[in-house]
């Protein structure tokens, strides 16, 4: 050592830039007797797997907890005490052992808001057990009490037989007395799982100190490593994200624990660079329907269970614009308009439009609609603002301002009158979905009864109107006849501002590939929407199928020609796409694909805001 500090810094300032730039992982401490502590194996192991540790002390105030996940590429949950079990809804057991006060809530917490920001977590021991609770699962108090199932087949003589559940409890032992890198049991991991594909071996062999352990994973984890007699030893994200924790000790293990703490630090800096590249680019979503629900007493402002798109999960998922249409349900023939509302709702939450709401017809009710985005956008214009150009878009960016923009789903909000395509146009409206699941007056629909036989005379005058004024002709939901007479006799380009493949998924509703083809042709888009009955027939969709959706568009159309429009609120969600606050998964998904910078800006509304100031020109 040479006591020297300008010979220190010399070595610093030989080079530029000073350092390469590691992600920043932030590490949970214990708190005991007025100390918050960490042993030093832990953040030397995020060192050695090339990140920076910082230390977040056990504070609940939420300034503190958010100002520092927004500098965090990462999380570290790390060991310690057993968690209250009344953060279960759980009275204590007899076998529970010290408690933390000052880690539970503080933990909770930032789990929860790290995973809502698509943070990448790994959990050692007390953090597998902390990332269950925050999430959904459980965790047993000691698992030397009954709590592992056994499921036996039963013979009866005289009735078929029948399975009979018993519990058991652990017949390992948990907490070793051996030095702690010492492994003292067997671990086996499961197929599929991030752990066998770290370690390339069905079974390894792991350290361990707990007497508490995960009993239920939990909706969004699947339990992935167990012990010898059924205990959990490691959960994953069931949702494709970098999530884990494990019930060991790896931070003891040397290099075999260190391929945990590599993995951590490799999730982390794709983590900041999805981060950085969506603060370079704009990321526009082209389709929700969140609005229907705004006149019902829905907060913009506040993280709303009931709606996937708010201001939290926009920057959550560091979503930068959002097109919201104006949903008109389709009456059938008999039906009313006001009939397929919620009229005496819309009453209850706005008695100030009760003589309006009385006699509610489709424009009144998209100009609503309309009406409730100006008065969400005017409490908030700090940081939202409505959108009618792309540059509006880029402006609002440029400022840290989130966008929305107008649109209309169901062109029975014109009511037979061409005056009310001028009319939405100066209202901000930038497509029209010509119709929604049924034959209007403009076109057949998808889901209709051939009424026209594709577009008819007034929808061919609807759709000129619209190219003079600016607003795009957006014919998902539309027959493949109206597609084709569409393409026909606009002028401008048309979009398809939610539509999938129908070679992958043969609904109606979806594009054949001849369909893809002839919009690409005309200069038009087709963007992918997250509905899962668009996505997949049979079984569970994910947002892998959309990528697959997206992907099989590409092929046939060009990467020019494609988007995202996830239809949230409308339907839309599947698992790792579930709301606005996971939008950055799906360029993480991008990016392990290798998609340049370029091409996932075209996806991310590039090739949309081109067609738009295409359409637009004409103003």
């Amino acid at each position: 050592m040479k006591y020297d500090l300008q010979s220190q810094l010399d070595k610093v300032y030989a080079t530029y830039p000073e350092a390469k730039r590691q992600p920043i992982i932030g590490i949970t401490t214990n708190f005991t007797e007025g100390d918050a502590t960490l042993r030093d194996v832990y953040y030397k192991q995020i060192v050695k797997a090339g990140g920076t540790p910082v230390l977040i002390p056990p504070v609940a105030d939420k300034e503190v907890l958010v100002n520092t996940l927004t500098h965090l590429d990462g999380l570290l949950l790390t060991g310690g005490g057993d968690v209250n079990p009344l953060w279960m809804g759980e009275e204590p057991s007899t076998h529970l052992h010290n408690i933390n006060a000052e880690r539970d809530l503080a933990e909770l917490m930032l789990t929860r808001l790290a995973f809502n920001r698509q943070i990448p977590i790994l959990g050692i021991c007390r953090g597998i057990q902390t990332l269950a609770v925050a999430l959904g699962g459980t965790v047993q108090q000691d698992i030397y009490e009954d709590y592992l199932r056994t499921d036996e087949a039963v013979g009866k003589k005289i009735s078929k037989d029948k399975v009979v559940t018993t519990l058991h409890s652990a017949t390992l032992k948990h907490s070793q007395d051996a030095d702690r890198g010492e492994a003292t049991h067997s671990v086996t991991l499961e197929k599929g799982s991030i752990l066998r594909a770290l370690y390339k071996e069905e079974r390894i062999f792991v350290n361990s100190f707990h007497h508490q352990a995960v009993k239920t994973a939990g909706d969004r984890f699947r339990a992935t490593a167990f012990s010898p007699d059924g205990v959990i030893e490691a959960i994953e994200s069931r949702e494709f994200k970098s999530v884990m924790g494990v019930q060991w000790h790896p931070e003891w293990m040397g290099d075999e624990g260190g391929k945990l703490f590599g993995w951590l630090a490799t999730q982390a800096n794709n983590f900041y660079i999805a981060k950085q590249l969506h603060q370079r680019v704009l990321t526009l979503d082209t389709h929700c329907d969140t609005p229907m629900f705004f006149p019902q007493g829905v907060r913009f402002d506040q993280r709303d269970p009931r709606i996937l798109y708010d201001l939290h999960k926009m920057t959550e998922g560091r979503q930068d614009a959002v097109t919201m249409a104006a949903y008109l349900p389709q009456p059938k023939i008999g039906e009313t308009f006001s009939s397929k509302i919620d009229v005496a709702g819309l009453k209850r939450f706005n008695p100030d439009l009760i003589e309006t709401l009385d006699h509610l017809t489709p424009a009144v009710y998209a100009d609503l609609i309309f009406n409730k985005l100006e008065e969400i956008v005017k409490q908030n214009q700090r940081y939202i603002s409505i959108a009618r150009t792309p540059s509006d878009l880029y402006e609002d960016k440029r400022k840290g301002r989130k966008s929305i923009m107008f649109a209309i789903e169901n062109g029975l909000a014109l009511e037979h009158k061409l005056e009310n395509v001028k009319h939405f146009a100066q209202r901000g409206v930038v497509y029209i979905t010509l119709c929604h699941n049924g034959d209007n007056d403009i076109c057949d629909s998808a889901r209709g009864c051939n009424t026209h036989g594709g577009v008819s005379k007034f929808g061919a005058e609807v759709i000129k109107e619209m190219n003079r004024n600016g607003i795009m002709v957006d014919l998902s939901h539309g027959g493949e006849k109206s597609f084709y007479d569409a393409l026909d006799i606009s002028t401008q380009p048309i979009v398809c501002s939610h539509s999938n493949s129908k070679v992958l998924c043969d609904v109606p509703r979806n594009l054949t590939d001849d369909q893809m083809r002839a919009l690409a042709k005309k200069g038009g888009v087709a963007h992918i929407t997250l509905y899962h009955g668009f996505l997949k027939k049979e079984g569970e969709a994910t947002v892998m199928d959309a990528i697959a959706h997206l992907e099989h568009a590409i092929e046939v159309m060009g990467i020019d020609h494609v988007g995202v429009g996830t239809d949230f609120d409308g339907d839309g969600t599947v698992r790792g796409m579930a709301d606005a606050s996971e939008m950055i998964n799906f360029t993480l998904h991008m990016l392990r694909r290798k998609y340049s910078e370029r091409d996932i800006e075209k996806i991310w509304g590039g090739n949309w805001l081109r067609v738009m100031a295409k359409v637009q020109s004409v103003r």
